[in-house]
């Protein structure tokens, strides 16, 4: 079986990979917390889907702002970093996807080669 590859990007190419990292599919359990407008901690857990070193897509049952500022918990690596959600895409049955950017991003936050 051949399997075809996504080519290198070539120089002046109208075409090119707009990403800053590979990304991989991967199941990590996250605990995200921020403050509410009364101040009040909102504490959920959930998992990935997507990560990549920069950050990671996953969906939650609640409904968060573009540019909303949090702390993203790894559980399997017990590790915290800042993050920001950078992109709301379609609401599932589970809930709303979204994309979430490491601020700044810790390289190794997902305890995975990437």
């Amino acid at each position: 079986m051949t399997v075809k590859l996504r080519e290198s990007k070539r120089i002046g190419s109208r075409h090119h990979e707009k990403r800053r990292g590979r990304r991989m599919n991967s199941r990590v359990p996250v605990r995200l917390e921020w403050d509410d407008e009364s101040g009040k901690r909102i504490s959920v857990e959930g998992h990935t889907r997507v990560v990549n070193p920069y950050g990671c897509m996953l969906v939650l049952a609640e409904s968060l702002e573009l540019e909303h500022r949090l702390a993203l918990s790894n559980l399997a690596t017990d590790t915290s970093n800042a993050a920001i959600i950078v992109w709301k895409g379609n609401q599932r049955p589970d809930g709303w996807e979204y994309g979430v950017e490491l601020w700044p991003p810790e390289m190794d936050f997902w305890g995975l080669e990437l």
